[in-house]
């Protein structure tokens, strides 16, 4: 077993482990560490615990001290001129013109390394800026180009919800999300209705995923042909996942009822066909769908940050060769003896 410490750092819901040697820390102690980008204040996230061995990367660093009141005064000196070097680091961009837009300036704790976040859409030649930026600060600069969500991370705002979002308050790293998530879960598949602050997929759609495939698994789907306990025959109109019940739409001539029934007093008999109109269902125009599917579409693209010039190409074919003049493919003419005589060579003898 190995006794840990989590600390989390600013700008990040993810806690580190640290050895705190024989120093009592309890949760939100600031205390003094030695990270890969130098030495940082970070807060006391989880107590002072022992863990498996496996669950922790050796060697893991020692909590330096707790955090002083003059480490606490350096740390505020700190954020002071991360406001001046955000501002003239701005001033630098629109100098040199570059497409950029700075999200965040931020000094380590021992002051010896600069960084500067910034998103942009597409490469940034900054080379010029750095130096620019060197002359001024005296120190290393650092900067990292970020995603959009990580700038809603940094920024942090409101959500749909009315409440503080997420990725600020509480989430360690994003979760893959999907349209999937959102049609399992029976949303509106508008994307200003699922879309976050950030304008991609809302990471919320995560929370719930697997309670509602576990549910869905349970409940017929709509358009489902039933059969009640009494023997009744009807068709599917309407689930409500979470409650566990249908509502079922019976047609005997002119007259037509609709009716409620849960999971467990239901048989499923099978499915209505694609050809016939669905009773108490409307349905889009195909200009709407496709309308919606394209924006669906172009958001997942979005969220899931791959382009077509990614996806593998077709192996060659290493059998033939293109010609030189005309652009067509013509038989490798040594591969083609070869094959011929070993045809040849299959042939069966006249004795």
């Amino acid at each position: 077993m190995t006794k840990i410490v989590g600390v989390r750092f600013r700008n990040t819901g993810k806690s580190y482990y640290f050895d705190p040697k024989d120093m009592e820390l309890w949760v939100n102690d600031k205390v003094i560490v030695e990270t890969a980008r130098g030495v940082e204040m970070g807060t006391v996230t989880i107590p002072v615990i022992e863990v498996a061995d496996e669950k922790v990367k050796q060697p893991i660093k020692e909590v330096m001290r707790k955090a002083t009141e003059d480490d606490l005064k350096r740390m505020a000196d700190n954020e002071k001129s991360e406001k001046d070097a955000y501002r003239i680091c701005q001033e630098r961009i629109r100098e040199h013109k570059l497409d950029m837009k700075l999200v965040q300036a931020e000094y380590t704790f021992d002051r010896n390394k600069l960084l500067f976040y910034f998103t942009s859409d597409g490469r940034v030649d900054f080379r010029e800026l750095v130096k620019d930026l060197a002359s001024v600060f005296h120190t290393r600069i650092e900067l990292r180009q970020i995603g959009v969500r990580d700038e809603t991370k940094i920024l942090g705002g409101i959500g749909i919800c009315g409440r503080e979002l997420c990725c600020k308050t509480y989430l360690a790293d994003f979760a893959p999300v999907s349209i999937k998530m959102a049609k399992e879960q029976s949303l509106s598949l508008n994307p200003t209705k699922i879309s976050g602050v950030c304008g991609r997929l809302m990471c919320c759609l995560k929370n719930e995923q697997e309670t509602y495939e576990y549910l869905n698994k349970q409940v017929p789907r709509r358009g489902d042909i039933v059969e009640t306990a009494g023997g009744d025959t009807g068709e599917v109109i309407d689930v409500n996942v979470l409650r566990q019940m249908v509502r079922v739409l019976f047609e005997e001539d002119d007259s037509k009822e609709v009716r409620e029934y849960s999971t467990e007093g239901i048989t499923v008999k099978g499915r209505k066909k694609k050809g016939q109109q669905s009773g108490g269902q409307q349905k889009k125009s195909a200009s709407k769908e496709e309308e919606e599917a394209k924006r669906l579409e172009e958001l997942e693209k979005k969220d899931s940050g791959k382009k077509d010039s990614e996806k593998p190409g077709k192996p060659e074919n290493y059998d033939t060769e293109a010609s030189a003049d005309k652009g067509e493919k013509k038989p490798n003419k040594k591969n083609h003896r070869h094959r011929r005589r070993r045809n040849k060579d299959k042939q069966p003898k006249n004795e």
